[in-house]
């Protein structure tokens, strides 16, 4: 299962079942669970954990140093959890000291072609990635959050839960969860109503969100007026929770 031409650190932790294709070099401190797959001419340097079931597909650059002018060598580290596909040529480096000094990527992600998750990044689970989107430093990603084509996100910029970004899109404050953006820079241009109604949200739910949307987009409120209001019924539509918690913990201010 691994091919002879393949480098593998003495420090590198292998599952049993793990395929290795030609020319991969696997480095010191790296773990890599079962089912998994890394393809040709891959380079993973450590420390490192992935998990079972993920695929890496050739020419990805995977836990190596961040970029970050700042970084002196410190011990940090890489977590990938399970059955994520990393498509040819992404990067994702480790973490930093000014953080948590580890960059975390969650389950069932599927990220295309050339995309680059930087230093300190927390990607959640059931994510998309188009080909080229960038998340730089210190970026947080929200569980089936959508990055179009060539989208890219400013350092310490929060994206919410079934948030989309159009490609192209220019991301310099946070997007609350639920919203769709695009342009440069982006701006507000509804809910991703498609994403959630392919998400089993009902029809109810749909109209609830879309209602809290309006309350902070469309119909004059200060934010703090909005979140109050959201607030108000968020009891009785516990579907608004995620896109109320980003309104409340936003540091960079919210795209408006």
């Amino acid at each position: 299962m691994i091919h002879p031409t393949a480098i593998i650190s003495a420090t590198a932790s292998i599952a049993d079942d793990v395929d290795i294709g030609p020319y991969t070099v696997i480095g010191d401190h790296v773990e890599i669970g079962s089912g998994s797959k890394i393809d040709s001419h891959v380079v993973i340097n450590g420390p490192t954990k992935i998990g079972a079931d993920n695929h890496i597909y050739q020419f990805v650059s995977v836990g190596d140093d961040p970029q970050d002018k700042k970084y002196a060598g410190e011990p940090t580290q890489l977590i990938i959890g399970d059955r994520n596909t990393i498509r040819e040529f992404c990067t994702i480096s480790r973490g930093t000291t000014q953080d948590a000094g580890e960059t975390l990527i969650g389950n069932d992600n599927w990220i295309m072609a050339y995309c680059h998750i930087a230093h300190d990044c927390v990607v959640g689970d059931q994510i998309i990635m188009a080909n080229n989107a960038t998340l730089a430093g210190h970026v947080h990603l929200g569980d089936w959050a959508i990055c179009g084509g060539f989208s890219g996100v400013h350092q310490f910029c929060r994206i919410g839960a079934h948030a989309f970004l159009g490609m192209y899109a220019a991301i310099s404050r946070d997007v609350p969860a639920y919203t769709l953006v695009s342009g440069q820079p982006a701006a507000p241009k509804g809910i991703n109503s498609e994403g959630l109604r392919r998400r089993d949200f009902t029809s109810d739910q749909i109209r609830n969100i879309k209602h809290a949307y309006r309350l902070v987009y469309r119909k004059g409120h200060k934010l703090l007026e909005a979140i109050e209001q959201i607030e108000a019924i968020v009891d009785e539509q516990p579907e608004l929770v995620p896109f109320l918690e980003s309104l409340r913990s936003s540091e960079r201010g919210i795209v408006r």
